[in-house]
């Protein structure tokens, strides 16, 4: 990361501290509405869509530059153990994701699954008020190379959105051994008003604007750490 985007990342905290987003060892959700979006806002950035051109499988990709051999090694490269005889002719990358952990140096990983329809049942996990955190996720790549990967996370109390955040994991070429991601730390928010049950959506998109996974789920905030059933 260069000079340029620290003074932009710096413009930004500053911006947000301004507007009543508190800032510890990492993010943290605030109590205060004026952090608050509205649903248009999060609709547009969600339809903000780059368009790199028409889309082509791997087998495509590598038959135009065959007889270009340094080229042809360096796509072979960035594709690394994936195998080119089995990619057939998909076009549109297959994303999975098999897990998410939570990681805090407080206790230990805390790995969940996540259901088939991105809808875990009932209470999906405990944050103890304050602490510091991590989420890892672990996921799939096929068919294609999926680019531009990215997540983003809004968070509800009582009907108010307290939280919302967009991150970028990146790009990837399809292979059999899951990929594993870790995000930014995040600070829960402690004290009395923060304490309590909170909504949330996770979305995991493309640069194409596809939802690969969209995850609508509840979680706690409490005095100490506990597991969902």
């Amino acid at each position: 990361m260069g000079l340029v985007d620290d003074n932009k990342n710096k413009e930004k905290e500053a911006s947000e501290d301004e507007g009543g987003a508190a800032r510890g060892g990492g993010r943290q959700m605030s109590d205060d509405s004026s952090f608050y979006t509205t649903d248009q806002e999060e609709d547009n950035d969600d339809e903000s869509t780059l368009h790199l051109g028409p889309q082509c499988s791997l087998k495509e990709q590598l038959e135009k530059d065959k007889d270009d051999e340094s080229l042809r090694k360096w796509k072979e490269q960035l594709l690394g153990s994936v195998d080119i005889n089995n990619i057939g002719e998909t076009l549109d990358p297959e994303v999975k994701f098999l897990s998410v952990a939570i990681v805090s140096p407080e206790r230990p990983d805390m790995v969940l699954s996540i259901p088939e329809d991105g809808k875990p049942q009932g209470l999906w996990f405990t944050l103890k008020e304050g602490s510091h955190y991590r989420l890892k996720f672990s996921f799939q790549v096929s068919n294609n190379i999926v680019s531009g990967l990215r997540y983003t996370n809004t968070v509800w109390k009582s009907g108010l959105r307290v939280f919302s955040t967009k991150d970028m994991i990146g790009t990837f070429s399809p292979q059999q051994e899951p990929y594993t991601h870790e995000m930014p730390e995040e600070t829960a928010p402690s004290g009395f008003m923060a304490r309590g049950s909170y909504t949330a959506k996770s979305k995991f998109l493309d640069d194409d604007n596809k939802c690969h996974l969209e995850i609508n789920y509840t979680f706690d905030i409490r005095k100490d750490w506990a597991s969902a059933d």
